[in-house]
């Protein structure tokens, strides 16, 4: 299990790209990954699960969602 938390915060682009791309390899090999982040670029691209959270509540977990934003 990997959990990060805004990963992607301070990183440049490319950067972030760069270790999304990390991130995939290291699931891909069968470990899960927990990732909170605002970047919903990211997360669009991705294409993984997606469960949003307000006030401690889930509030939606789709399989293979996307943020919405950029939808």
């Amino acid at each position: 299990l990997l959990i990060a938390d805004e990963p992607t915060g301070n990183l440049d682009p490319d950067t972030s790209w760069d270790l999304m791309k990390l991130f995939q390899e290291i699931n891909s090999k069968g470990t899960t990954i927990i990732m909170a982040t605002h970047a919903w670029d990211i997360v669009d691209a991705m294409k993984k699960r997606v469960v949003a959270l307000s006030g401690g509540q889930v509030i939606r977990d789709e399989e293979s969602g996307v943020y919405g934003y950029g939808a």
